[in-house]
């Protein structure tokens, strides 16, 4: 499983800590040095089969310099995705990509049935 994160987040440190605790094996990779691709957000974002404005970090001051709250409703799908794809710190964390799924934030409810 594939667990992106920003090192410096203490819900990412918390959710590693759960990964561990509960014997999960990942591949970490850091969000702010190496940030997901369009292609990849696009596959991340079907396998959750949620809706894309949950992949945004409403919480990140990028989010609030940028007025999304109030933009994103207008923006079309490509213009949300080449946004997240633009800026690492946009997109919510952690995410929890599995082979049959994928999850952004710290939810262990889902977090325990990814495979």
């Amino acid at each position: 499983m594939l667990f992106v994160c920003y090192p410096k987040c203490s819900t990412c440190k918390k959710a590693q800590a759960w990964l561990a605790a509960h014997g999960i094996a990942v591949q970490v990779r850091d969000i702010k040095e190496n940030n997901p691709t369009e292609e990849e957000l696009r596959r991340w974002h079907a396998m959750s089969g949620l809706p894309l404005k949950r992949f945004f970090n409403t919480s990140g001051q990028q989010y609030r310099a940028l007025g999304l709250k109030d933009r994103l409703p207008t923006m079309s799908e490509e213009e949300q995705f080449a946004l997240l794809a633009s800026d690492g710190m946009l997109v919510k964390r952690p995410l929890l990509i599995g082979e049959e799924g994928a999850c952004p934030g710290f939810r262990e409810e889902v977090w325990a049935s990814l495979k």
